[in-house]
């Protein structure tokens, strides 16, 4: 039973649950003040007939000291008992009004000796035979004699019964409404509450599997008081960590949905023209022997440039794993050095492009991977002259800002006078296979990764690379912090 009662408590509503327990609070509120109230009018009734008693007696006790008789003041219903104790046993006298003792006078008999032996007055609660409670006092009159009254009781318990039909009468309607009452404004309290949960139970409806997936729904609304709005914030900010991590995840997707699409085609390329040339070389070894070393230097070719975008795929791919291993071997290094040695190989090799460089007046020595800064240099002298016509002026330049965006820094600016990156196209010139050339074709290009193989290789160092682009101008700024 006491289980089945538990089980059916726990399926209430919250709101129930808390009127339900405001209500048994207030009942024992209820009763707790009903009982001292009850017992302070008990006391306060009992002293008061205490004290007429007193009186009572006082002027009895005058006039049977006067007269030997009871003359005085007789109330209603009391009862009075004159003993002779002289001989140390009470002896009843008798009354001049046979009302004035019960039928049964053992009890006040039994007063009486509790006077002589306490020798003092005494007072006693007695339920009298066929007369009901009485109040008994019991005090020396003169010398030998010993009166002993009784008043009835049934006043008082008619008063306090009376009190406690009042207190019941009044505390249960009380008590009644405070739970009713209680129970609607817990409900309007905790409906904010509830919309939150309908909030949460409509995120069920909505498919998180798409790659468009999102939580458009917030928990709204103002009212409820400072909790309820400290716990609709809590929720609405959880929404949109969520909102955030599915929209993170559903770009990561899909950026490596593009990648392995972009990665694809980039290795089915040459391997195509490998599987060709390989074919074109067979059939030439039996066929045409002087084609033989042409092909297979195609054949070469082609390999070699498989090559290099599988060590850049690689190295991304090592990049963004953030491996324990990093592929940054540092040491110190002078960076100027670096400049120059990426520019005389860039003289070299693209000597329809005029290149100025400028450096400080000495060295600048950073804690840094050569190999891969120069990787990063080559990659924006080949890019600036990849996508400018023959004749256009790049220019190099190497500074220190002392108080940088994130403090001292090594900056190193790659600017060509060419026709610019169109507006479009500048936020997307770092993704992975992104060419500005939407043909995709390679006489005036590489695979596409480039410019992300040198911001990740430049994160990794942590630097920035920026852009700035216009019409005549175009400039790649890399940064890479001074501190060791």
């Amino acid at each position: 039973m006491i289980d089945r009662l538990k089980r059916t408590y726990r399926r209430m509503p919250l709101g129930t649950r808390l009127a339900l327990g405001l209500g048994v609070l207030s009942l024992a509120v209820f009763a707790v003040v009903g009982t001292a109230l009850t017992t302070y009018m008990r006391d306060y009734l009992s002293a008061q007939l205490n004290e007429q008693l007193k009186l009572a007696q006082i002027a009895q006790s005058k006039s049977i000291a006067d007269s030997g008789t009871l003359q005085g003041k007789k109330y209603y219903r009391w009862y009075y008992a004159v003993y002779d104790v002289s001989d140390g046993i009470p002896t009843l006298r008798r009354p001049e009004d046979p009302a004035d003792i019960p039928g049964d006078v053992d009890d006040l008999t039994m007063v009486a000796r509790a006077q002589i032996a306490a020798d003092t007055e005494v007072i006693r609660t007695e339920s009298l035979k066929g007369d009901g409670l009485y109040r008994l006092r019991a005090c020396e009159v003169e010398p030998g004699v010993v009166l002993v009254s009784a008043a009835p009781m049934k006043d008082i318990e008619d008063t306090v019964g009376r009190l406690i039909t009042v207190q019941v009468i009044t505390f249960a309607p009380a008590l009644l409404a405070l739970v009713v009452l209680g129970r609607s404004l817990l409900r309007r309290g905790l409906k904010p509450i509830g919309e939150m949960a309908r909030t949460a139970r409509g995120i069920t409806s909505h498919d998180l599997t798409t790659d468009s997936a999102r939580l458009p729904v917030r928990a709204d609304g103002g009212k409820g008081g400072p909790e309820v709005e400290e716990l609709r914030t809590a929720f609405n900010t959880m929404l949109e960590h969520i909102d955030d991590a599915l929209a993170v995840r559903t770009e990561a997707e899909q950026r490596l949905r593009r990648f392995v699409a972009d990665a694809s085609h980039e290795l089915r390329t040459p391997l195509m023209s490998v599987r060709g040339y390989a074919d074109l070389f067979q059939y030439a070894a039996a066929n045409a022997p002087e084609e033989r070393d042409r092909h297979l230097a195609r054949l070469r070719a082609e390999a070699a440039r498989m090559g290099v975008l599988l060590d850049d795929l690689l190295l991304l791919a090592r990049l963004d794993a953030a491996e324990v291993e990093t592929p940054l071997r540092p040491q110190d290094a002078d960076l100027v050095e670096l400049v120059r040695q990426a520019a005389d190989a860039f003289r070299a090799g693209r000597p329809d492009h005029p290149l100025t460089v400028t450096t400080g007046p000495g060295p600048l020595r950073l804690r840094i991977d050569p190999l891969r800064i120069r990787q990063v240099l080559d990659n924006l002298l080949t890019n600036a002259a990849v996508h400018t016509p023959a004749g256009t002026k790049v220019a190099v330049e190497v500074a220190v800002e002392e108080s940088g965006p994130a403090g001292p820094a090594a900056v190193v600016r790659v600017t060509d006078s060419g026709p610019g990156i169109p507006a479009a196209d500048r936020d997307r010139v770092f993704d992975r296979f992104y060419r500005v050339d939407k043909a995709r074709s390679r006489d005036r290009g590489g695979s596409g990764l480039g410019l992300s193989v040198a911001r990740s290789l430049v994160a990794a160092h942590g630097g920035t690379i920026e852009l700035s682009s216009g019409p005549g101008a175009t400039t790649f700024t890399l940064r890479l912090p001074t501190r060791a």
